[in-house]
């Protein structure tokens, strides 16, 4: 009996599997970017701080105006197919100050749709529905460490999709 076939189909599955555990826990390069932007359609960027963070040059990185701007370890991932976004940050001398509605009562949005390795996946209960900037966040804050997502939904009173405006930094 000719084992090679079979041999052949356990390397592999072996192969396969080993990737499937492997790529995801893989610090960020090329290959990883490239399977999370059009296999999974999610971005992922990491900054030291908020100034490093993009202004308009990366609409989908910009962060809301309401991070304290002494904030640290900012890591942002966003759907490359819309609006939903996960962001965590650790929060440094200045508060974080209560929710920025400029009219209406925030909705709670869907949770999040985005998944990463920093992304603790029991935040919902924790969560109080927040509106602030131009779409609105589910906020979580454990000790210093914020964390804070959007499906893409606008605030109340916040201007159109289309017509919103970059906020400066």
């Amino acid at each position: 009996m000719n084992r090679r076939p079979l041999v052949f189909i356990a390397a592999t599955v072996g192969i396969l599997a080993t990737a499937a555990f492997a790529l995801p826990n893989l610090p960020p390069n090329p290959l990883t970017d490239t399977i999370d932007d059009r296999v999974f359609k999610e971005k992922g960027m990491r900054f030291a701080s908020v100034a490093e963070a993009p202004g308009r040059a990366e609409p989908a990185f910009v962060l809301p105006s309401w991070i304290p701007k002494d904030a640290t370890d900012v890591r942002i991932r966003v759907r490359t197919t819309g609006k939903a976004k996960l962001i965590r940050f650790t929060l440094g001398a200045t508060p974080l100050d209560g929710p920025q509605c400029t009219a209406g009562a925030p909705k709670r949005v869907d949770g999040p749709a985005l998944n990463a390795k920093w992304w603790p996946g029991n935040l919902r209960a924790e969560a109080r529905a927040e509106c602030r900037d131009a779409h609105q966040y589910q906020v979580a804050v454990r000790g210093k460490r914020v964390y804070a997502w959007t499906d893409g939904t606008s605030s109340p009173g916040a201007p159109a999709q289309g017509s919103q405006a970059v906020l400066s930094r």
